[in-house]
C-alpha cells in the first residue's frame, strides 16, 4: 500500500494534465497551419499549398476542441457526461491492457486524450483537398507514425506501468533500460530477442541437406529426403534476397522446408550471398540469369528431369515473374513445371505503405548510402520496422528501454534482426524501375535482350497473399492474377507478410480462403470464398500433387552428394552466416 501511495503521489496534477492537453491541442493546429511549408515550398510539389487552406485547419480545430471539451466533462462529471466511445481498434490497443490505463481516473484520462488527440489528427489528414492520394498517403503515414510516438505508454511519467516498475525496483529497471539502449545504440539496431537464445544449425535452420553448389550470388542446398518415394518433379525455392532462406526452416516445428520434404518433395533452396563491394555491379539482370535460371538448369541436370516446381517469396516472387517470362520467350518455359509466389507483387501501382519511401528525397539518401556498392542491412530493417512502429519499435522501447525488462527468446524475431546486404545500385534500380515507374507490367523492361511480357507465361500458377500485409498488401498480389494466361489459383491467408506465410497445419492457427469462380476484382473473390480453418499448407501440397503426381525411388541423385555434385558442406551452408 505505502507503494501504490507513493506511486500516486508521483502522478501529474489535475493542472499538469489540462496545460499538457492544451500543449497537444496547439501542437497540431500548429502542424495543420504551418507543418509543411517546407513542402510548400518545393516546386515538384505545388499541390502542398492545398495543405494551408485555412478553411480545412479551422474545421478540424473546431472538431477537436469540441471532442477536448467532451473529453473534460468525461473526467469532471463522470456520471452525467456522455461515456467515451472506442473503437473496436482502440479497446484492442496492447498498448493500453493495463487495467491501471480504465481504473485509475489520471491515466484513463491519459489514454482518452491520446486517442482523441490522434483522430483528429487523421481526420485532419483527410480532410486535406487538392492533392493526389499518393502524396496524402504520405501524409497519413508521417501522421500516424508521429501519432504512435506521441503515445503516453512511451513516456516513463504517463505510464502507470512503468512508474510502478520504477517503484518496485527501486529505480533499477530504469538503469538496465538504458542498459538496454546504449547497447542498441552501440551496435546501431534495435534489439527484438534474447541474444544467444538460437543458433543455426542448433536450433534454427536444422533440417538435413547439403550445399551442392556455390556461385558469387548463391549456395545451393539439397535436403535429404525423408520418404522412400519422392515425387519425380523437383521443389526449387527462392526466398527473397533482402533476409536470410531460413525464415522457411525456423525450428523443425515451424518449418515450411522440413514439412515439404516430409510430403515426399526433393526440395532445393537457394541461400543468397549478402552483398559485399564485390558485388557493386550486381542488377535485376543477374538475380534473373546468374540466379534463378542457373539454379533452375542446376537441378534439372543434376536430376535429369525436364522441369522444376518453383516457388518464390516477395522480392524473388517478383522475380520468378520475370524469370517465366524470359524463359516464355526464349521458348524453355517447359522448365519450370509450376510457380508459386508468396506474397509477391508484379504490379506496383498500389503497392502500399512502402511506396511512401519511394520518392526522389529518399531515392538520393538510398544512393548516399550505398557508395561502397551495398547498402548496410540496417536500413532496410529499419524501413520495414517503420512500417509497423507501434509493434516492432515503440514496445521494445517500452518493455525493455522503460521497463527494464529481459528480451524474451522469439525464432521469429531472430531472423527479423538478422539483417543482409544489398547490392546498391540493384535496390536503386528496383526501388525506382518497379515501385516508382511500374515498368514490370508496362512491358519495358528486358533481361539482357528478352524483352519482359508477363502475359506470355502459361505456366500452372498458385498465388499466396496476406490478408493483413503491409509490405505486400493482398489487393496489390491480386493483381498478379490479371496478367498469367495459364491455370491459377488464388488463396488468401490470414495474417500477414511472414505469419501468413509460415503457418503450420500442426499449429491450427488462422484461416484462408479460396474461390474458384473466376472474378475480376478481391473484392468479388472474397464475397464468394469458401473459408477454411487452420493451414494453407495442405492446400496447395494437393496442387502440387494435381500438377505432376509422378513418383520414383528417393535414391542416387535425389539423395544429397549422390549425384554428379558433390556436397561442399552441411546445411544450412556458409552464405547464411556471413554478414
Amino acid at each position: 500500500m505505502a507503494e501504490t501511495k507513493e506511486s500516486n503521489q508521483s502522478l501529474p496534477s489535475l493542472e499538469e494534465l489540462q496545460h499538457w492537453t492544451w500543449v497537444l491541442g496547439r501542437a497540431q493546429q500548429m502542424m495543420l497551419e504551418n507543418g509543411l511549408d517546407a513542402v510548400k515550398a518545393t516546386p515538384a510539389t505545388p499541390a502542398f499549398s492545398a495543405l494551408l487552406d485555412p478553411t480545412v485547419a479551422v474545421r478540424a480545430t473546431a472538431g477537436f476542441w469540441a471532442d477536448t471539451m467532451q473529453l473534460w466533462q468525461r473526467f469532471l462529471d463522470p456520471v452525467h457526461a456522455q461515456p467515451f466511445e472506442e473503437t473496436p481498434e482502440q479497446a484492442r490497443d496492447k498498448r493500453f491492457k493495463a487495467p491501471q490505463w480504465r481504473e485509475e481516473p489520471l491515466f484513463d484520462f491519459l489514454r482518452q486524450s491520446y486517442f482523441v488527440i490522434a483522430d483528429n489528427m487523421l481526420k485532419g489528414v483527410d480532410a486535406i483537398e487538392g492533392v493526389d492520394e499518393k502524396q496524402k498517403e504520405q501524409i497519413r503515414f508521417a501522421t500516424k507514425g508521429f501519432i504512435d510516438a506521441l503515445s503516453p505508454s512511451n513516456f516513463p511519467a504517463t505510464n502507470p506501468q512503468v512508474i510502478e516498475r520504477m517503484v518496485e525496483t527501486k529505480g533499477e529497471s530504469l538503469l538496465k533500460g538504458l542498459q538496454h539502449m546504449m547497447s542498441d545504440l552501440q551496435k546501431g539496431q534495435m534489439t527484438q530477442t534474447a541474444e544467444g537464445a538460437f543458433e543455426l544449425g542448433r536450433n534454427l535452420a536444422m533440417t538435413p541437406g547439403k550445399v551442392v553448389k556455390r556461385t558469387p550470388l548463391y549456395e545451393l542446398i539439397q535436403y535429404s529426403p525423408a520418404t522412400e518415394d519422392v515425387y519425380a518433379t523437383p521443389l526449387l525455392i527462392f526466398p527473397p534476397w533482402i533476409n536470410r532462406f531460413y525464415i522457411l526452416d525456423l525450428t523443425p516445428e515451424k518449418s515450411f522446408i522440413a514439412w515439404a520434404v516430409a510430403q515426399g518433395l526433393t526440395v532445393f533452396v537457394v541461400s543468397w550471398k549478402s552483398a559485399d563491394a564485390s558485388m557493386k555491379d550486381v542488377m535485376w539482370d543477374d538475380y534473373v540469369e546468374r540466379g534463378q535460371i542457373d539454379a533452375i538448369d542446376t537441378v534439372r541436370d543434376l536430376l535429369g528431369v525436364e522441369g522444376v516446381h518453383t516457388i518464390g517469396y516477395c522480392v524473388a516472387g517478383t522475380t520468378l515473374a520475370a524469370t517465366l517470362a524470359v524463359l516464355a520467350a526464349r521458348g524453355e518455359a517447359e522448365k519450370v513445371r509450376s510457380a508459386t509466389f508468396f506474397t509477391a507483387q508484379v504490379d506496383f501501382s498500389e503497392a502500399g505503405e512502402l511506396s511512401v519511401f519511394v520518392n526522389d528525397d529518399q531515392l538520393a539518401m538510398i544512393k548516399s548510402l550505398g557508395t561502397e556498392g551495398f547498402l548496410d542491412g540496417r536500413y532496410m530493417a529499419t524501413t520495414f520496422n517503420l512500417l509497423r512502429g507501434r509493434d516492432l519499435i515503440w514496445n521494445y522501447v517500452t518493455n525493455n528501454y522503460l521497463m527494464g525488462q529481459d528480451y524474451a527468446p522469439f525464432d521469429l524475431l531472430h531472423w527479423n534482426s538478422d539483417v543482409t546486404n544489398l547490392p546498391s545500385a540493384w535496390h536503386l534500380s528496383y526501388l525506382t524501375d518497379l515501385y516508382r515507374d511500374n515498368k514490370l507490367v508496362a512491358g519495358t523492361l528486358k533481361i539482357g535482350e528478352t524483352p519482359i511480357d508477363l502475359t506470355t507465361v502459361k505456366t500452372p500458377v498458385y498465388v499466396q497473399a496476406g490478408r493483413e500485409d503491409h509490405i505486400a498488401p493482398a489487393p496489390s498480389v491480386w493483381k498478379l492474377t490479371h496478367y498469367f494466361q495459364g491455370p491459377l489459383k488464388f488463396v488468401l491467408a490470414g495474417s500477414g507478410h511472414i505469419a501468413g506465410v509460415v503457418n503450420p497445419p500442426a499449429a491450427g492457427k488462422y484461416q484462408y480462403w479460396t474461390n474458384d469462380a473466376q472474378v475480376e476484382t478481391l473484392d468479388d473473390f472474397v464475397a464468394g470464398a469458401t473459408e477454411t480453418k487452420g493451414s494453407w499448407w495442405p492446400d496447395w501440397a494437393k496442387w502440387i500433387e494435381a500438377v505432376d503426381p509422378g513418383k520414383v525411388r528417393a535414391k542416387a541423385a535425389r539423395v544429397p552428394g549422390k549425384g554428379k555434385l558433390k556436397p561442399l558442406e552441411d546445411a544450412p551452408g556458409s552464405y547464411v552466416r556471413t554478414r
